[in-house]
């Protein structure tokens, strides 16, 4: 779209310009007509550029396995393109296609794995133009970069029926047929779609022209149902346009997520694909500016992000500005920036006031994050199997001494009994037995069928304890039971999985042991920094205000504790703790990962008095003074150091 020469040859009387923007979306407006004497469509592109010299970036290797990539948008470049006014620059356009081949990959973060662009790439249609176009795309060919183009109203005129045309001859599907990521096009040519490869699964992206016709849609409902399993990103040139004023630096833009509206062609592409179809999550949208943003729920009820980007409306047209996406399917959460190569490659002492304002762009809606559950948003049509339950035999790696898990003993709800025994399934008769305190609600000890995803065993207990009044149900180990002597002197790992209750209290819950070791560090002799002569030997606790894990132990090689922390733990959320020490130091690991506060201080084995262990249970200066509130899944207790791949939560 452009505010230049964008007069409709019939405006109504009395219309604002920017309202006939909005309804028309300028159909037609500004673009020139085929050329004659064109070659249809089928034959070679013109690619002659594909080898120049300009071609010299790195080399195209997106990471397809990495959580974390990004997918680069390019939006209206057509002010670069103007051939028939003897303007055309290059420059800006090429030094962001360099941009995307250098930042594919993982190592530098970014990991790039497709270029989308947006439309109108001429601002006249004029087959000069597309020559140039051609050279600047050549670059990306010359990589292999995975990437499509659409054409907008300045490429082209009508609808998708329109036949032959420049922007055909140059950039329509002949120009993909070798490249890895084009899946095919319409009978037209003007609608592709292309899959990519990221996350260690396949996304497709559907290309649609600017005005898309009846046909153009029945073909996307069946590439949509051809590839019925992969989530879809819709691009087209009109969807979306802002509400609110685009002549205010920087954008001033209410709230910026909820200030996008569908056009009238956006309503006709809505009703007729996106809505009934809920692998479309994300669409993208050049045409109008200024950016902007809004989300609307599909026929499934689920989220669909509507974004549009165009920067021709500032310095230099935009310079070849492109907008990037940055998926990172471990943090839930897609994030956006907007950068300009060009500028950015320029000596930052070089650039013009103007063009440093530019270089990023980081207004709200410019600037910004979504959080989008993947696996829950794609379950409706690509659901992720529960990861199934394992026999107890193939946890038992070498060494394990104990290992305590809590399905096929219960059902789901029901409570267990004061003296009710959970046996030691690793055979060496630590057996747990369930001890209730004075006053305790019958239910305060109940099995359960929740678990964490990774956890071996479909079930856990769920304990309702806590202090004042102390309340509650915990297990121990009988008095001879030989985990009780076990002193660990030459390395150990100790793992469970834990989620907090929601109604988890500081006052009444905090410091409560998931696991611990019973006898005071008073009565074992110890003494000195830290210590404090009440505490028992050993306990894997959960703090108070912070909720961190806390694995406080007396080593037997000192007077005074090594205490490992973590960080906090978040209600209703399975967490899978796991503690090895190799014979020399202790290391705390939440979800397999090493927390920040694991001491660099020797530690050798655990000191024992003799006694039980107890699960849920806490006690001080030998007597017990609270009791777990939350729910425990299994728990292991090897003999040795494992390592991360050897946790309870390998696969």
């Amino acid at each position: 779209m452009s505010h230049r020469d964008d007069t409709p040859a019939q405006e109504n009387t009395g219309q604002s310009r920017r309202g006939f923007l909005r309804s028309t979306a300028l159909a037609g407006a500004g673009a020139a007509a085929a050329g004659t004497g064109a070659t249809m469509l089928g034959t070679a592109p013109a690619t002659a550029a594909a080898a120049n010299g300009s071609a010299g970036s790195g080399t195209w290797r997106p990471d397809p396995a990495a959580l974390r990539f990004t997918l680069a948008v390019m939006p209206d470049t057509q002010f670069l393109y103007w051939d028939s006014q003897d303007s055309v620059n290059r420059a800006p356009q090429e030094a962001s296609f360099r941009y995307v081949i250098d930042h594919s990959g993982d190592a530098n973060g970014d990991n790039i794995v497709f270029m989308a662009h947006l439309g109108d790439l001429t601002q006249d249609a004029d087959p000069s133009s597309f020559q140039q176009v051609d050279k600047a795309f050549a670059l990306l060919d010359a990589h292999g970069a995975g990437y499509n183009v659409l054409a907008g109203n300045h490429d082209v005129s009508g609808d998708d029926s329109r036949g032959d045309t420049p922007y055909l001859r140059t950039m329509g599907p002949q120009r993909f047929a070798h490249a890895k990521t084009f899946a095919g096009a319409d009978a037209t040519g003007y609608n592709t779609a292309h899959v990519f490869r990221a996350a260690g699964r396949s996304w497709l992206l559907l290309a649609l022209d600017w005005r898309t016709s009846e046909q153009g849609f029945a073909w996307a409902e069946s590439v949509i149902r051809a590839h019925p399993k992969l989530p879809v990103i819709l691009t087209t040139h009109d969807l979306v346009y802002s509400n609110y004023d685009d002549n205010v630096f920087p954008y001033d833009s209410g709230d910026p997520e909820d200030n996008a509206v569908l056009s009238d062609h956006g309503r006709a592409v809505w009703d007729r694909l996106i809505d009934g179809n809920d692998q479309i999550f994300l669409t993208l949208n050049g045409h109008y500016w200024p950016p902007a943003r809004t989300t609307a729920k599909n026929a499934a009820s689920n989220d669909v992000h509507l974004h549009i980007t165009n920067y021709q409306n500032r310095y230099f047209g935009g310079g070849g500005m492109i907008r990037l996406y940055h998926f990172d399917l471990a943090r839930k959460t897609i994030d956006v920036e907007t950068i300009n190569p060009w500028i950015l490659a320029q000596k930052p002492e070089s650039r013009t006031e103007l063009a440093a304002e530019h270089a990023r762009i980081t207004g709200p809606v410019d600037d910004f994050s979504v959080p989008i559950d993947f696996e829950q948003r794609f379950s409706g049509f690509a659901p992720v199997p529960d990861r199934p339950a394992r026999p107890a035999g193939r946890e038992l790696v070498k060494s394990t001494l104990a290992y305590w898990r809590f399905d096929g003993q219960g059902a789901p709800g029901t409570a267990l009994a004061a003296g009710d025994i959970v046996r030691d399934l690793s055979g060496k008769g630590n057996d747990l037995t369930v001890v209730t305190l004075p006053g305790t609600a019958a239910d305060a000890l109940t099995w359960s069928s929740d678990h964490h995803p990774d956890q071996p065993a479909h079930a856990g207990l769920k304990f309702s304890g806590g202090r004042n009044p102390l309340h509650g149900s915990y297990l121990t180990t009988e008095a001879h039971a030989p985990l009780n002597d076990e002193t660990f002197r030459f390395g150990y790992t100790i793992e469970t999985f834990v989620m907090l209750a929601l109604d988890w209290d500081a006052g009444k819950n905090g410091w409560a042991s998931v696991l611990s070791r019973r006898g005071s560090a008073g009565d074992a002799g110890k003494h000195g920094r830290n210590t404090d002569p009440g505490e028992p030997v050993l306990q894997l606790s959960v703090s108070n205000n912070g909720r961190e894990p806390q694995f406080n132990h007396y080593p037997l090689n000192d007077t005074w504790p090594t205490t490992n922390w973590g960080h906090g733990l978040a209600e209703l959320k399975w967490w899978h703790l796991a503690v090895v020490n190799d014979g020399r130091r202790t290391r705390l690991y939440v979800e397999g990962a090493p927390v920040v506060d694991n001491p660099d201080r020797r530690s050798v084995g655990l000191t024992s008095l003799g006694l039980p262990w107890m699960v849920g249970g806490h006690e001080y200066a030998g007597a017990v003074d609270m009791v777990f509130h939350g729910s425990i899944g299994d728990i292991r207790i090897v003999n040795r150091p494992l390592a991360t791949d050897e946790f309870l939560t390998a696969r």
